[in-house]
């Protein structure tokens, strides 16, 4: 093997590990905890068609001995989108996948609505948004690592994040992936 190729292999190699670090969450996140494990991963698929790819971040701490599971207070979902979608569609989808989770009146449901739409951009194919849990508080959002809202309310964060964490989910498979729990 030629010297440039083998030292080509090792950047790729290299890229690849790194590429799966939590180097991957925005800046101002691992400013306020600089150590996240990956806990799990996985695609959401409407009809066969890929929509994003989900990474559930861990505090390294929380995740040492930890078993797979749902998360302990602070955790970030990543989601990587692999089409364009637009702001009012994905306020729309939370708002449904919300409703799915209990008796929740209206008049709250506005409210969410709206907070939403404040921190949901349109996205593009490659754009990323995380969700941050803050225990006792709410959530956080990034687009692009940049702070796009926070929505200071735990019962929409604890809502919110149930769309893909609860046992009562509409993609229970992506659950587990996201879990480490073992899938079909």
């Amino acid at each position: 093997m030629k010297r440039w190729s083998r030292k080509l292999l090792i950047v790729l190699a290299s890229a690849l590990v790194l590429g799966s670090s939590a180097a991957a969450l925005p800046e101002p996140i691992t400013q306020q905890t600089p150590d996240w494990a990956l806990q799990g991963k996985g695609e959401m698929r409407w009809f066969g068609f890929q929509l994003y790819e989900a990474r559930l971040w861990v505090p390294s701490a929380a995740s040492l001995g930890a078993r797979p599971g749902p998360p302990d207070g602070h955790f970030a979902l990543e989601l990587q989108y692999a089409r364009d979608i637009t702001s009012q569609r994905l306020v729309d989808a939370s708002i449904d996948q919300m409703k799915r989770f209990g008796a929740i009146d209206e008049q709250r449901l506005g409210k969410w609505k709206v907070a939403l739409e404040r921190v949901f951009p349109n996205v593009k194919t490659g754009d990323v948004i995380v969700g941050v849990l803050k225990p006792n508080q709410g959530a956080e959002f990034y687009h692009q690592s940049r702070l796009s809202g926070r929505i200071d309310d735990i019962d929409f964060a604890r809502t919110f994040f149930a769309i893909w964490l609860d046992e009562r989910t509409s993609e229970p498979e992506l659950r587990k992936r996201l879990l480490g729990l073992p899938a079909k």
